[in-house]
């Protein structure tokens, strides 16, 4: 599996409100032996421990819960559960802001009837993914590296992001948009940007978590589309009047252009999504016959990247997804820290990999946040060579 694919959904007409466009996704078999509900937390930070002295930090408003059958029978879907249940010994509180400790990103509820629920936090397990990205550091110890690097590496690892709240009229248009029969998705765009993706199983399933999707993360260009970009007068297709002589041949022109917008919209609009196939998977969980995966873009320099989680079934159909767009600086930073790994973090090789020298390198690392992995001595050695160019 190297790519994403909706085989199975069907575009629906979009609809527009200011700069905020939302394409339904419509399910026409809606897959019963899996579903997937809210479990709601409050407004207190969450520290998730993802392995032993490695901590993930961020404000996580709910967490989805998958349940599934063995045998293929229909599962069913739990209620939504408030966040002041489930509280436990380890909940603690630092500098008056109450916080959570949860056991991992993804991890199995329990439950009487056998093992056949788990929680996990939508799209901070896969930023978790790429948080750790090379989270370890140079891998060799040469001595361009700091003591810092070598001992701790990335650590600590951070990125900002919004939610959808601060993205302008988002939550308008999830409260007045219509929800089509057989909704199973949508696909969320700002100023005909990609925002996210968000696939579920079931119709139930979408309609539960609908609302969710103003509490999920957006990256920085959307949230400054959202600020700045005016509404735009989106294409709307037509029809024309020679060609209409009865209510048979309407139907004929309507079912053609939602074709054409359909094949339009999966080509051109969602290309930098649904194009790519170089995604990078890891699988999480399997939930009998589903797998949970998280993927990492190829993080190609002015392209369109975006990272993620699925669920898949056997045959590599889509039962859910949930998608979020990388910031140009968050893309350059995933490429930097990938070719320097892929270089074994030799910052000659990793220089002529990325057409630059060591000096070149050295100074992008350091306008890309991770000038602390350089000893101070050779950062400040390749920045009065730069300085020196400057004044001859």
């Amino acid at each position: 599996m190297n790519g994403l694919d909706l085989a199975g959904l069907t575009t629906g007409p979009d609809q527009t409100w200011g700069s905020v466009r939302l394409v339904p996704l419509v399910r026409e078999q809606p897959i019963e032996d899996l579903r997937l509900n809210a479990q709601l937390y409050g407004e207190e930070l969450s520290i998730v421990s993802v392995e032993p002295r490695v901590s993930y930090i961020s404000y996580v408003p709910h967490a989805f819960v998958a349940t599934w059958t063995g045998d293929g029978t229909p599962a069913a879907a739990y209620g939504t559960q408030l966040g002041s249940e489930g509280l436990s010994e380890k909940d603690t509180v630092v500098r008056g802001v109450p916080l959570r400790l949860r056991r991992g990103m993804a991890r199995r509820v329990a439950r009487k009837e056998g093992n056949d629920r788990l929680r996990f936090l939508p799209l901070h397990l896969a930023l978790e993914g790429y948080l750790a990205l090379h989270f370890g550091g140079p891998e060799l110890a040469w001595d361009e590296w700091s003591q810092r690097a070598l001992r701790h590496g990335l650590s600590p690892r951070c990125e900002e992001s919004y939610d959808g709240y601060q993205v302008r009229g988002l939550d308008d248009a999830l409260r007045i948009f219509e929800i089509h029969p057989g909704q199973c998705g949508v696909l969320v765009y700002v100023s005909d940007a990609l925002a996210s993706a968000f696939v579920v199983p079931h119709p139930e399933d979408y309609r539960a978590l609908h609302a969710t999707l103003v509490q999920d993360l957006y990256g920085e260009l959307i949230y400054q589309y959202g600020a700045l970009m005016p509404a735009r007068d989106f294409a709307t297709a037509r029809i024309a009047d020679a060609e209409v002589r009865s209510l048979a041949d309407l139907r004929a022109q309507v079912a053609r252009r939602m074709d054409e917008w359909a094949e339009f919209h999966d080509i051109v609009m969602a290309g930098g999504l649904l194009g790519a196939d170089d995604y990078t998977f890891d699988e999480v969980y399997r939930l009998g016959r589903f797998r949970l995966r998280r993927f990492l873009p190829s993080f190609r320099l002015h392209d369109e990247s975006h990272l993620g989680e699925a669920i898949v079934d056997e045959a590599g159909r889509l039962a859910y997804l949930k998608t979020f767009r990388l910031s140009q600086g968050q893309v350059r930073r995933g490429h930097l820290l990938t070719r320097l790994a892929a270089s074994g973090w030799n910052l000659e090789h990793a220089a002529k990999v990325l057409s630059t020298d060591a000096e070149g390198l050295a100074l992008r690392l350091e306008r890309s946040g991770f000038g602390y992995l350089l000893r101070q001595d050779v950062l400040d050695h390749y920045r009065a060579q730069a300085r020196r160019r400057e004044l001859t």
